[in-house]
Formats: C-alpha cells, sequence, structure tokens
C-alpha cells in the first residue's frame, strides 16, 4: 500500500487527542453525505417531473410534426406523404386543421382553437388518462362530438351532459370580401360535446373535433395545417426525421417532439441545473470544513511530522498524506450519499413517501421519481471534483508549517 495513503487512513480512524477534530472531520463528511444524497434525489425528482409533464405534452405534441413553411395549409395527397403514411414503422399518421374560432354557449362566448383531427389520433393511449369530465370521443354514430380543454369548459360553463345545447362555432368565411351583413362574413356550425380534458394551460384552449367538421367549417376541402407522425417503439427518429426532410425538401418543416416545445424543455433544464447549482454550493461549504479539520489536525501531529521528516520523508510526502485524508472523508461521505439517495429513491418509486398534493388521484400524489444512472456519475464527479480542491488547499497548508514544526522539535 502506498505509504501517504496507509498513513492517511491511520490519521483518519485513530482517535484524537483533541475531539475537536472528530467532531469537525464528522460534520464534513456528513454536510457530503446530506449534499450528495440530495443532490441524487433532486436530479431523480426533476427528471420524473420532467417525464410526466413530457407524457402530458406527447397527447398533443407528435414525435413529429411536418407543417408549411409558408401558408397556413397545404395538400397531403401526394405521393410523397403517401409514402410516409405507408411505412411500416408508423404507429399512427394523423392529419390536422387547425385555427381560431369564435366558440359561443349559452349566451357566451369564447375565442378558442379549433383543431379538426382525423381517426388515427384516437390510437393515442393516454388520451383517456388527460378527460376531468365525459370522454374523449369524436364521433356518436355518424355525427360529429367535441372535446374541449379546461380553459374553453370553465369560461363558457358548458355541461357536458346537456345534450340539448351544444357548441356553436364561428369562423371567418374565406375568399369574400366585406358584405353589408356581417352574417354574410362568418360561417357557424354546431355540435355537441363528448368530454373534456386538461393538460397544460396552452393545450387546454382547445377544441378538438373531427377533421371532417373543420374541413365544412374552414371550407378547405383537401387542405391540412400539419401531419402528425408517432412512431413504433424502437425507431430512431432522428433518422426518421433527416430522412423525411430530404424527401420533402425546403418547402416544409419537420420538426421533433423537442424542437415543438423548446421552451419547455429549456425551462425545464434551467430549474433542474440551478437548483443543482444551489446544492453544490451545500457541498462547497462542507469540503471546505475539511480545510479546518486537516489544520487542527497538522497542530496535532507536529511531533509525528518531525518524526517522519528526519526518517527522511520529504513536502511532497506530508503533503500527500493530508490529501488523501481530505479525500477520505470525502469519498465515505459521498458513498454514503449516493446509496442513501438511491434508497430514498426507490422507497419513493414504490411507497410515494412524500406527495405533491393530498387533492390528487391516488396515481398521480406523489412526487414522480426517474433515477437514471448517469445522474450517479455527475454527482460523484462533481463532489469529487470539489473534494480535490478543499484537500488540495489543506494539503498545501500543512506543508507551510513544517520548518517552524522542525525548529519547535
Amino acid at each position: 500500500m502506498n505509504t501517504s495513503i496507509y498513513i492517511a487512513k491511520r490519521y483518519l480512524f485513530s482517535t484524537k487527542k483533541m475531539h475537536a477534530i472528530n467532531i469537525i472531520s464528522g460534520i464534513s463528511m456528513l454536510g457530503i453525505l446530506i449534499g450528495t444524497g440530495a443532490l441524487i434525489i433532486l436530479l431523480s425528482v426533476f427528471n420524473g417531473l420532467e417525464s410526466t409533464i413530457l407524457n402530458m405534452y406527447s397527447n398533443f405534441s407528435p414525435e413529429i410534426r411536418i407543417a408549411p413553411k409558408l401558408g397556413k395549409t397545404f395538400d397531403p395527397n401526394t405521393s410523397q406523404f403517401k409514402a410516409i403514411h405507408q411505412d411500416s414503422r408508423v404507429f399512427s399518421y394523423t392529419e390536422v386543421l387547425e385555427d381560431k374560432v369564435v366558440v359561443q354557449y349559452n349566451g357566451k362566448t369564447f375565442i378558442a382553437n379549433i383543431r379538426g383531427v382525423s381517426e388515427e389520433f384516437l390510437k393515442n393511449p393516454r388520451l383517456d388518462s388527460i378527460i376531468q369530465d365525459g370522454s374523449f370521443t369524436l364521433h356518436l354514430d355518424s355525427r360529429p362530438l367535441a372535446v374541449m380543454g379546461a380553459t374553453v369548459k370553465n369560461n363558457l360553463s358548458v355541461n357536458i351532459h346537456d345534450e340539448m345545447r351544444s357548441l356553436r362555432i364561428y369562423a371567418p368565411r374565406r375568399g369574400n370580401g366585406i358584405s353589408l351583413n356581417p352574417g354574410d362574413e362568418f360561417i357557424s356550425r354546431n355540435i355537441n360535446t363528448a368530454g373534456a380534458f386538461a393538460v397544460q394551460q396552452e393545450f387546454d384552449d382547445l377544441v378538438i373535433v373531427p377533421i371532417e367538421f373543420t374541413r365544412d367549417l374552414f371550407e378547405e376541402p383537401a387542405g391540412v395545417s400539419y401531419i402528425d407522425l408517432n412512431y413504433k417503439p424502437g425507431t430512431d427518429l432522428d433518422a426518421i426525421q433527416s430522412d423525411i426532410e430530404s424527401k420533402l425538401g425546403s418547402q416544409f418543416t419537420v420538426k421533433s417532439r423537442r424542437q415543438q416545445n423548446t421552451a419547455l424543455y429549456q425551462t425545464l433544464n434551467f430549474e433542474k441545473w440551478a437548483m443543482f447549482m444551489i446544492l453544490a454550493f451545500v457541498v462547497i461549504i462542507a469540503a471546505f470544513n475539511i480545510v479546518g479539520s486537516l489544520t487542527m489536525l497538522v497542530m496535532e501531529k507536529r511531533k509525528d511530522i518531525a518524526i517522519l521528516t528526519s526518517l527522511g520523508a520529504n513536502k511532497q510526502l506530508i503533503q500527500r498524506i493530508f490529501f488523501f485524508e481530505g479525500l477520505m472523508i470525502s469519498l465515505i461521505g459521498c458513498a454514503i450519499g449516493i446509496v442513501l439517495g438511491l434508497v430514498f429513491c426507490i422507497l419513493q418509486q414504490h411507497y410515494g413517501l412524500v406527495k405533491v398534493n393530498e387533492t390528487l388521484g391516488v396515481a398521480n400524489n406523489a412526487y414522480p421519481i426517474d433515477i437514471r444512472y448517469g445522474d450517479f456519475i455527475e454527482v460523484f464527479l462533481t463532489v469529487m471534483f470539489i473534494s480535490v480542491i478543499a484537500s488540495g488547499i489543506s494539503a498545501g497548508l500543512s506543508v507551510k508549517s513544517l520548518d517552524d514544526i522542525k525548529q519547535d522539535l
């Protein structure tokens, strides 16, 4: 065993004459332990929140979205789009026609986005999980139905179960000039409601209807606003996106889910790493307690240091002894912190120890946890980097007074 490591280990586990050294070393180790465990838990919680939010967004944010670069609509009835639809890897191919409309119900009015979707939209298995009232049904026999966001429902005070009252939806008539009769400038259609959903604020002003309804409302017989694509598990989405871009050329934009929600991803990452940095400062404070601990240890071991130097130990050996002792304190605290953080995360996953909101459903009232083992490597490297710096400073201070120790002894 390396001499400096052996002596450092003996110093670490031996009983000190000055009990304050034991206390300060213990506090340093405890601080690193708590900081490390908190970092593991924090990253896992943010991973869980990110996965939960993105899963909610995935109901309305497809894996790939194709939209025109110019204009509001395009004709999907071309050989390129038919080839995309016939790809065996495609799970759902949804044609979407969307625009702003005025929605009227029982004398109240609200400006909403109406989104007409083709039948494959209903392949999404998670649609029922976001329904607050009613069901996610777009057809009853041959009659179209609407499913609205919570914002629309609340502003219009819609009674989903009242079949006698329907939504009246107004859209500007396209291609006509100004008319003397204002009523001629709008097309209006009635539609009954089947349910109401809640996801996020930016989606809760939507009214989802069959695409045939919006084609009639907007007098758009063939055009669509965009094509939403979801693929079977295991598909290389980056390769698919590049392939579609090369086939469609510069007239279309092809966006991944991350590109569709750039602001959301940036916000989640900023919050996650801002909290990471705050907790990293806790680890820094704990790590630099090692400086005080090792300084006091140098004072206690003055005679040992003098004997070692008399036997031929140079400054580098003395410096390495205290460097490795500081590193051992950090390593033990870091290792225990990682294990405790992992145990807590596993318990939270299985038993939901910490709740988000007791008023939520049983499946949703516990903080979500997503354990990613790459986070453990990041935390370990961060803590050890901080510890190496703190131990290096401590070791440097230990040899500064070496000449004074020799003179005193």
